[in-house]
């Protein structure tokens, strides 16, 4: 049994910040990988919807890099998804603190045979286990992986977590005293300005460059001269490491007026549940329209996340007089490097607009929100809305081929929201009774296009998306597609390593299964770019047939079958066949 370390000391992460304790000794996490210490993205690093959780630990550009456990314990879990840290090692520690390790190519010989072995039992690639204390201990630097690029990865390196085991919230990893070197300061790029008597998603910011002058940094107006009387800002930046240009994210930023703290955000820690609200700490609307992170120094009223520390409110500066007021921004990184910006603002009332009334219904943070048309409906639920929200909304009656309802415009996907809406559409046509269970909605704009399986809901279909766009309902009764290399005649795979194959489908695949000769086989589907079996003990030599079943969100199947023959090889030479000319293509595949 693992024994909790003697020489321990007390820990308290960022005090005044994060209440939980730790009891630790003081070199209890060692570095997962046997390589010079170096990061590709921090903690809190900005990621589209959300905060990054971990450290991205450089592998030197290459895949199968021994991984090491940080500390004794035991694995607790393992998952294998197409997405997200793909194949990942959860190791709960006896300090009361899990490490995560992600997008592993492969797991060590014994826990890769465990879990090949389940995948078979529960006939699932996809998987999840958990395991006890007394199953799979591991001692520290105990190799337990190797390094890879899969899942969510675009590139080889290993995820590296430390969560509070019992809340699984995760803890930036650089406060475990890694060997992570660092007395580069942040870089602050760009500041800007809102009006906060406005929605942030009903204006644009103005912008204001920066320079550095010295040590600290200034912007080329003397004195911003703003009609705004509340007021909030925002700032562009990043940090670098030691002996690196990788821009990585800033850990926390303050803004001060007069010398005196307003609001603060600070990355210490995080719960998966609360990452997506990164989307109401940055001007999503910016990035989206193709700008940089800018990191806002004020709370939305929607905003229910721990990043933000008010001293005096929100963040928003009231200016309630004519007077000269100093404001001042402090950036700084984990191992309290900071970067400071300097200014003047003054409420000068020349420099007033007047705010339009909208004509458009408002829909209001902290409350659930409806919107109903005769054909068209949305419910956002209380805890959806970052800031309050202008609504709009077009009828499109457009043609498409399969389409049972009008287009509907509800909002610009620009905008962001908490967890999903509501989406009712009434179709304008008489479905099929063949075709009732196979309707899908289906969201678009001009980035990219989804799908959900509709459900009745009376003469309404329904179904529950994450973005605003252009929603419209279609009948899909079309069968997935499978591509296959060769038709009737067994094809020679002797040579090959591996089969591959593509399925395809225009509202999305639900379900994949394959069969060797009646048996359930394991192929992979790493990022969902191809169906791969790497040959091994479950095909031996000998003439198969492989079947495929694919079934797509409404429940349409496609099938194929494949003859394949695999000879053994003997001094080089292959063995004597029937006669028939050896096939060089070896790849199923597009």
């Amino acid at each position: 049994m693992l024994h909790v370390l003697r020489f321990i000391i007390p820990f308290f992460i960022s005090s005044q910040l994060y209440s939980q304790s730790f009891v630790y000794s003081k070199s209890y996490f060692r570095w997962p990988v046997n390589n010079q210490p170096g990061i590709v993205a921090n903690f809190g690093e900005l990621r589209e919807g959300h905060w990054h959780m971990g450290l991205d630990i450089l592998t030197d550009h290459k895949v199968n890099m021994p991984v090491l456990a940080a500390a004794d314990g035991y694995i607790a879990r393992i998952s294998v998804h197409p997405f997200g840290y793909g194949q990942a090692i959860y190791i709960n520690h006896p300090n009361g603190l899990t490490t995560v390790y992600g997008h592993l190519n492969k797991f060590f010989p014994l826990l890769d045979s465990v879990v090949s072995a389940a995948q078979y039992q529960q006939q699932s690639w996809e998987i999840e286990i958990e395991f006890t204390k007394d199953q799979l201990q591991v001692k520290k630097g105990q190799f337990i992986a190797f390094s890879g690029s899969t899942g969510g990865s675009q590139g080889p390196h290993v995820h590296f977590e430390i969560r509070d085991t019992r809340t699984e919230r995760c803890i930036n990893p650089l406060f475990f005293n890694l060997p992570i070197h660092d007395d580069v300061r942040p870089v602050i790029t760009k500041l800007a300005l809102y009006d906060r008597d406005l929605s942030v998603y009903d204006q644009h910011a103005i912008l204001f460059p920066v320079k550095k002058v010295k040590d600290k940094y200034n912007i080329k107006e003397a004195i911003i001269k703003t009609g705004f009387s509340k007021l909030g800002f925002a700032i562009g930046a990043y940090d670098c490491i030691s002996k690196s240009t990788n821009p990585n994210g800033i850990y926390a930023a303050q803004i001060f007026l007069d010398g005196q703290p307003q609001i603060e955000f600070v990355l210490d820690s995080m719960d998966y549940n609360e990452t997506d609200y990164v989307n109401a700490h940055v001007d999503y609307k910016y990035k989206y329209e193709g700008g940089s992170y800018l990191q806002q120094l004020f709370r939305l009223p929607g905003d229910k996340g721990r990043a933000y520390h008010p001293k005096t409110g929100d963040g928003a500066i009231l200016l309630k007089d004519t007077a000269v007021h100093s404001v001042r921004i402090l950036a700084r990184d984990i191992f309290d490097n900071s970067s400071e910006l300097d200014f003047k603002i003054q409420l000068d009332r020349r420099h007033a607009s007047l705010v339009k009334q909208s004509l458009q219904k408002q829909f209001l943070p902290n409350n659930a929100n409806v919107f109903e048309q005769p054909n068209f409906e949305v419910y956002l639920s209380e805890d959806c809305l970052y800031d309050s929200v202008e609504s709009s909304f077009r009828k499109i009656d457009q043609s498409a081929p399969g389409a049972v309802s009008a287009q509907f415009q509800f909002c610009t996907p620009a905008i962001p929201f908490h967890g999903k809406i509501n989406i009712r559409i009434k179709p304008n046509r008489v479905i099929p009774a063949d075709l009732q269970n196979k309707i899908v909605i289906k969201r678009i704009d001009k980035r990219s296009a989804n799908y959900q399986k509709a459900e009745r809901q009376q003469d309404w279909l329904a179904a529950s998306f994450n973005d605003f766009g252009q929603f419209q309902a279609f009948a899909d009764n079309e069968a997935p597609t499978i591509s296959l290399l060769g038709k009737g005649d067994t094809v020679d795979l002797s040579s090959s390593k591996s089969i591959v194959l593509h399925t395809r489908d225009n509202a999305g695949i639900k379900n994949f299964r394959a069969e060797l000769d009646g048996q359930w086989l394991k192929f992979s589907n790493d990022k969902a770019a191809a169906w791969i079996y790497n040959f091994d003990e479950h095909c031996p030599f000998g003439v198969h047939r492989l079947k495929i079943h694919v079934e797509d969100i409404v429940g349409n199947v496609a099938e194929k079958e494949l003859l394949f023959k695999r000879i053994a090889f003997s001094s080089g030479k292959e063995k004597k066949t029937s006669g028939k000319k050896k096939l060089h293509k070896t790849k199923i595949s597009k």
